[in-house]
């Protein structure tokens, strides 16, 4: 079965007005019409045509904790679905191995196999446990050191594609060149370490920054800590544009530094529920103001989607919409490795958003096929 979708189709080139074609295998089979501006296509008659979302942190989302095994991280895939994400890396926390082991093991015949109606989950990003205990965060008192024989043993469970560490602990510094070697990919992250401890860790193979600017030193300017690192030298990191993480100006800042910044949620089991309190892992967390927070009001994940967080670099940071797309798609694959996700062009997989002019999601295509997106709406 072939599928043709017509409207503005942000392109790597750019957006055209034109048709979109989805072979039988739901890829994308050829892309035709004619060059149009971001303005022009967002103002233009037909529908926005955006590459799918992609979010390389989600910690749960419909009332459910990645942490919690079983379905749950099934059920989280079905709801960032219906807010535009297509692929998206399921988010442990920092726990005792034999935790990490029981969500793992429940994730891994999803992300083998997928499942209708889902998001992709591509594999798993490791926020824990190999942080520093004095930079938790929301993150429980299970930090400890990098150990690749534990990692192995997880990643044979489920795909480990993603891994937040904490380079000043001692051993984690060493570790990161046989991480790298052996097909992990590192983010720094939950750090006390300083500048010096960030430039070491990207020369020895880390490839970005967990969240930018939370949960690790700050940019001072006799001290410019791992903010100043990341600022200084990073190509790739995630950021959580809520607006409650990160100030609108230090975003801007970011993206004037970084490259390849791309956009994450962070997002929690309170994604897309009511007020009320839910769970982090081992923790309970409160939904309340628009924000998500322990007891002691530290804040503990989002709330955010990755719709929102489009909405909010166009409309709050002020981005062209064809930038701002890539943000929330083309960087994150590109982190990844991914030639066939977060873009639209012959050959990729038809992950595509369908948006209205006020950048609300309207329909999404998951490897070609449809999704209700009635509770997105």
């Amino acid at each position: 079965m072939t599928r043709t979708l017509a409207g503005s189709i942000l392109t790597p080139a750019g957006f055209v007005a034109g048709t979109l074609q989805i072979d039988a295998q739901g890829r994308i089979a050829a892309i035709d019409g004619k060059p149009v501006t971001p303005q022009q296509a967002r103002e233009g008659p037909g529908p926005l045509l955006l590459p799918g979302f992609i979010d390389l942190h989600v910690h749960g989302g419909a009332g459910r904790d990645v942490m919690e095994g079983g379905d749950a991280a099934l059920q989280v895939a079905r709801r960032h679905a219906e807010h535009g994400t297509t692929a998206l890396l399921a988010t442990t926390m920092t726990a005792p191995y034999e935790d990490l082991e029981a969500a793992l093991g429940a994730i891994g015949t999803l992300c083998r196999d997928g499942a209708p109606g889902a998001a992709r989950v591509l594999g798993m990003h490791l926020e824990g446990p190999y942080i520093n205990a004095a930079k938790l965060g929301a993150q429980p008192d299970f930090a400890r050191p990098v150990s690749l024989d534990e990692l192995r043993r997880l990643d044979a469970l489920a795909p480990v594609r993603l891994l937040t560490l904490a380079p000043e602990v001692p051993g984690n510094m060493d570790a990161i060149a046989a991480l790298c070697a052996a097909g992990y990919r590192v983010q720094v992250g939950h750090t006390a370490g300083g500048y010096e401890h960030g430039q070491e860790a990207l020369a020895r193979g880390a490839r970005g920054f967990t969240h930018l600017f939370n949960a690790m030193t700050p940019l001072h300017h006799r001290l410019p800590g791992m903010v100043g690192a990341a600022l200084a030298h990073a190509q790739y990191a995630e950021i959580i544009p809520d607006l409650l993480h990160v100030h609108p100006g230090a975003i801007r800042v970011a993206l004037r530094c970084i490259p390849h910044l791309y956009c994450v949620t962070d997002s929690t089991a309170a994604t897309g529920m009511p007020d009320g309190e839910y769970k982090l892992g081992r923790q309970s967390v409160t939904k309340c103001l628009g924000g998500v927070r322990l007891a002691d009001g530290t804040l503990a994940g989002s709330t955010l989607t990755m719709d929102r967080a489009l909405r909010n670099l166009v409309d709050v940071i002020g981005l062209d919409l064809d930038d701002a797309a890539r943000r929330v798609s083309t960087f994150a694959a590109d982190f990844l490795e991914l030639p066939d996700r977060g873009r639209l062009a012959p050959g990729a997989w038809a992950d595509v958003v369908h948006l209205d002019r006020d950048l609300r999601v309207q329909a999404v295509y998951l490897q070609g096929g449809e999704r209700d997106v009635a509770h997105a709406r």
